[in-house]
């Protein structure tokens, strides 16, 4: 237990950032085990809205770092499109038209 004031001040700040990170964390597996689990294509795919908003703010608020959210998210939608047979997207993008000069 810390003598210093600061220090006590600094003890209490970091116990009410520790919990709060810790249940914006939980949420953020919770979400991304819903968005997994789902079979409905369409409810999957408001769940993938909502992750991605999630992971969003959590990276907005230093919760996780960007880098991290950014990995999750694509990740996240590479498994959703191979569930749901969306591969050939993913694989094959439409040719971009050429352009004579």
């Amino acid at each position: 237990m810390p003598n210093i004031k600061s220090a006590k001040k600094r003890l209490r700040q970091n116990e009410k950032r520790r919990v709060r990170n810790k249940s914006v964390k939980t949420y953020l597996k919770t979400i991304t085990k819903k968005v997994k689990n789902q079979e409905d294509k369409n409810f999957a795919n408001e769940l993938l809205k909502e992750a991605y908003k999630a992971y969003d703010m959590a990276a907005s608020k230093g919760v996780i770092h960007k880098n991290n959210a950014a990995r999750h998210k694509s990740r996240l939608t590479k498994f959703f499109n191979k569930k749901f047979g969306l591969e050939e997207a993913i694989t094959n993008p439409k040719p971009q038209p050429e352009t004579s000069s």
